[in-house]
C-alpha cells in the first residue's frame, strides 16, 4: 500500500523515461492502483473500435482491478478504505447522490458515489472522477472518466426532470480532455481517441449510439506543450474566405480571421440590455427613457461601485460601450430582430473600436418565416424559405458596407432536438430534416456572399448537432457557430470533434454561466471561474496554441442580467432566485435571470444603474493581456563539408 503524505510525488513511466507528476490531493487514497496509466489492452479486448458495435470486454477482472484501484470498475475495495469505514460510522457515507455534487468535501462526495447503489456504473464512474478531480487526485480521476467512457460509454442518463437525457461516453471523454488541459503537470494526453454518437438528447433513449475510437494516454510534457506554439504571422495562408474580414486557414491546417490582413481574436459579448420591467421587445438602440437626446445603455448607464443602490457623487455617468471597451470587448453580438440603429452603431465602432457580429435569427421562433407557431419553421417548404430569404437579404443590403459589421450569424440554436410534440424549443424542423435546413444554409449564406464577399458567414448552432449535414451540404458556410454551456472545466471534444466533421474554425457564439447558486444565494466567484475556465479553453485552441487550432474567439452571454426570462406573475419587476432548467453549471441549474456579468441592483435605476460582477473584472485582465508570439528557435548553421 502507497503511503501519502500532505504533498505527493507520482512517478508515470514510460518507455521513454520517467515523468515526475507533482500533486496536492485534499484527500489519501488507501488503494490509488499498480498503474496510473491502466493500459486496458492487457486486461481485455477491444471489438468493433470505431463503430456503432465498439465494445470492451474484460478478460482479466483481478489484473484490472488491481491496476485501477479503489472507486474504479472493477476494482472494489473502497469499502475497505480506512477513511470509508471511519465517515460511514460517522453516518456521512448518506444521502441523495444528487446532494454530493461540489460540496466542499470531496472526500465525502467520492466515497458516496464510488458506493452508490442502484444506479448505472458508468454516471457512478462519472461523478467518482469529478469528486476525485474536486480533491486533487488527479491521476485516479482521470482513472475514472478512462474507465466510463471505455466500459460504459452508451449509457443515457434522465434529467432530473425527465424531459431530456445524456450520453456518459461523451461526457467522460470531454472530462479528460478538459483534466488534462488544466494540469500540465500530469505530462499526459489522450490521442486517437475519437466517440461518434447518435440521438444524444431527447426522443427515444434506447436508441442511442455511441462508436469509440479509444485512442491512448500518451507522454505529453509541459516542454511538449511550449514547442507546438507557433507564431501565427510567420505561417503561410493556404485558404482565405471573404476579403475584408477573411476566415484564414493555415498551411499546418490551423483557422484563425484576419480584419484588413491583421489577425483579429473576437472578445465578444452577447449585448441585450433590457430595462427592467420590459422584455426582449425592449429596443436598447432607441433607448431614451429620460429624453435628453442621448442613448441610455450606451452612454448614460453609471457604475454602483459600492452597491448601495443610488447614484454617488463619486459614480459618474460612464456609458456601457466605454465599460466594454474598457475591458476590452472587441465584438457584440445583435439580433437584427428590433430596428438597428446604424449610426448608433457606427458611433459604437468608430470611437470604441467595437464591431458586431449580426445574428438573423433564419426561422427560429418562425421569425420572418410565416409559419404558424404551433408546427414551426419547416425548411422543405419554399414559401417560407423565401419569406426568410427575404428578410436576409434587406438586412444585408443594408449593413454590407458598414464599417462596424464584422460577420453574419445565421440562425440561433435551430438545429435543437424535437421534443415530444415534434417541435423544438426554438419552433423550426431542423433537427428533423437535417439535409434541407443544411441545404437551405447553404443557399442563405451562397445569397450573401453574392451581396456582401467582405464578410464572413457562420450558422448559429447550440452544440455541434447537424455538424455532419453541414459538412456535405453547407460548404458556404465560414464559420461554425456554437452555443455552448458545458462543465465548469471547459469545452473538452467540441474542438476536435468539429475540426473533424467539418474543417471550418469555430467560434463560441454563446458561453457563460449565472452568478447565483441554488439554494445558497449570489455567487460572483463561481461564475467568474466558470467563465475564465472557458475563456481558457478558447485560447488553449485558437491558431498558433497547443489545442486543435480551430477557435477564432468567443461571446460571453451576456452583458446585463435580464429580468424578465422568467415569465410567472410580476416576474418582470423582480429578479427570479428560483432555477430556471437543469444546467451543466456548478449548482447544477440555471439561473436564466442571472447571467449577466453586470447586475441591475433593486432595478428602480434600470436601464441605467451596473454593478460589474467578479467576472467583468477578470475578463477585463484577461482580455487586456499582451500575447507575446512563442520564442522561434534559432537556425543552426549549415553543416560544412
Amino acid at each position: 500500500m502507497m503511503r501519502f503524505l500532505e504533498r505527493i510525488f507520482l512517478v508515470v513511466a514510460f518507455c521513454s523515461g520517467a515523468l515526475v507528476v507533482e500533486s496536492s490531493p485534499v484527500f489519501p487514497l488507501a488503494d490509488p492502483g499498480t498503474e496510473n496509466v491502466v493500459e486496458y489492452d492487457k486486461y481485455g479486448s477491444f471489438n468493433g473500435v470505431g463503430t456503432f458495435d465498439y465494445k470492451y470486454t474484460i478478460i482479466s477482472h483481478e489484473g484490472l482491478a488491481k491496476a485501477s484501484g479503489e472507486g474504479i470498475e472493477p476494482n472494489e475495495s473502497v469499502k475497505r478504505d480506512p477513511a470509508y469505514i471511519r465517515l460511514e460510522k460517522e453516518g456521512k457515507i448518506k444521502g441523495d447522490i444528487w446532494s454530493h455534487v461540489e460540496t466542499g468535501d470531496p472526500q465525502v462526495d467520492f466515497f458516496v458515489w464510488a458506493t452508490a447503489p442502484k444506479i448505472d456504473p458508468g454516471l457512478r464512474l462519472l461523478y467518482t472522477g469529478k469528486a476525485l478531480e474536486a480533491g486533487g487526485q488527479y491521476v485516479q480521476a482521470l482513472k475514472a472518466y478512462r474507465a466510463a467512457m471505455l466500459l460504459y460509454p452508451n449509457t443515457f442518463v434522465w434529467n432530473r426532470k425527465k424531459t431530456w437525457t445524456w450520453l456518459i461516453g461523451p461526457a467522460a471523454w470531454s472530462s479528460i480532455i478538459n483534466l488534462t488541459r488544466l494540469h500540465p503537470e500530469l505530462g499526459l494526453k489522450l490521442k486517437d481517441a475519437f466517440i461518434r454518437t447518435q440521438s444524444t438528447i431527447g426522443g427515444d433513449p434506447t436508441k442511442n449510439k455511441v462508436a469509440v475510437t479509444p485512442g491512448k494516454l500518451v507522454k505529453y510534457t509541459i516542454s511538449d506543450r511550449d514547442a507546438s506554439r507557433r507564431d501565427v504571422n510567420l505561417l503561410p495562408i493556404v485558404e482565405r474566405r471573404c476579403a475584408k474580414v477573411s476566415c484564414v486557414k493555415y498551411d499546418n491546417g490551423q483557422w484563425g480571421i484576419q480584419v484588413e490582413g491583421k489577425p483579429f481574436f473576437i472578445r465578444g459579448m452577447a449585448y441585450t440590455p433590457t430595462k427592467v420591467g420590459r422584455d426582449y421587445n425592449w429596443n436598447w438602440m432607441s433607448a431614451d427613457e429620460n429624453n435628453n437626446g442621448k442613448n441610455d445603455v450606451a452612454y448614460e448607464s453609471w457604475v454602483d461601485a459600492n452597491r448601495n443602490g443610488i447614484q454617488d457623487p463619486d459614480e459618474p455617468v460612464v456609458g456601457d460601450f466605454k465599460l466594454l471597451q474598457e475591458m476590452g470587448c472587441n465584438a457584440i453580438r445583435v439580433i437584427d430582430t428590433l430596428p438597428l440603429n446604424i449610426e448608433l452603431l457606427r458611433d459604437m465602432h468608430a470611437n470604441y473600436g467595437i464591431y458586431v457580429m449580426l445574428m438573423n435569427p433564419l426561422g427560429a421562433y418562425t421569425v420572418n418565416s410565416g409559419a404558424s407557431w404551433d408546427k414551426g419553421t419547416d425548411y422543405r417548404d419554399p414559401e417560407q424559405c423565401k419569406n426568410m430569404l427575404d428578410a436576409l437579404r434587406v438586412t444585408v443590403d443594408k449593413c454590407k458596407d458598414e464599417p462596424w459589421l464584422l460577420a453574419y450569424i445565421l440562425g440561433n440554436e435551430n438545429n435543437m432536438p424535437q421534443d415530444y410534440n415534434g417541435v423544438n424549443a426554438t419552433r423550426t424542423n431542423a433537427s428533423a430534416y437535417p439535409e434541407a435546413y443544411a441545404k437551405f444554409l447553404n443557399e442563405a449564406a451562397k445569397m450573401i456572399h453574392k451581396i456582401d464577399p467582405n464578410h464572413p458567414v457562420g450558422v448559429g448552432n447550440m452544440g455541434l448537432g447537424l455538424i455532419d449535414a453541414y459538412g456535405k451540404y453547407a460548404p458556404e458556410l465560414d464559420f461554425i457557430g456554437v452555443n455552448s454551456y458545458p462543465a465548469i472545466g471547459g469545452f473538452g471534444s467540441l474542438w476536435l470533434e468539429s475540426h473533424t466533421m467539418f474543417d471550418r474554425p469555430v467560434v463560441i457564439t454563446e458561453f457563460g454561466c449565472d452568478a447565483y447558486w441554488t439554494g445558497r444565494g449570489p455567487d460572483e466567484t463561481t461564475q467568474a471561474n466558470y467563465i475564465r475556465h472557458c475563456w481558457e479553453d478558447i485560447v488553449y485552441n485558437s491558431a498558433g496554441e497547443p489545442g486543435e487550432g480551430n477557435a477564432i474567439g468567443g461571446i460571453v452571454f451576456e452583458w446585463a442580467d435580464e429580468w424578465w426570462k422568467d415569465t410567472s406573475g410580476d416576474s418582470v419587476n423582480r429578479q427570479n432566485c428560483e432555477p430556471t432548467f437543469e444546467a451543466a453549471f456548478p449548482d447544477g441549474w440555471s439561473q436564466e435571470e442571472w447571467l449577466g456579468i453586470t447586475g441591475q441592483g433593486d432595478g428602480r435605476f434600470s436601464p441605467f444603474l451596473r454593478e460589474l460582477r467578479v467576472a467583468y473584472t477578470m475578463l477585463k485582465e484577461e482580455w487586456n493581456k499582451k500575447k507575446e508570439p512563442p520564442a522561434e528557435k534559432p537556425k543552426l548553421p549549415e553543416p560544412t563539408e
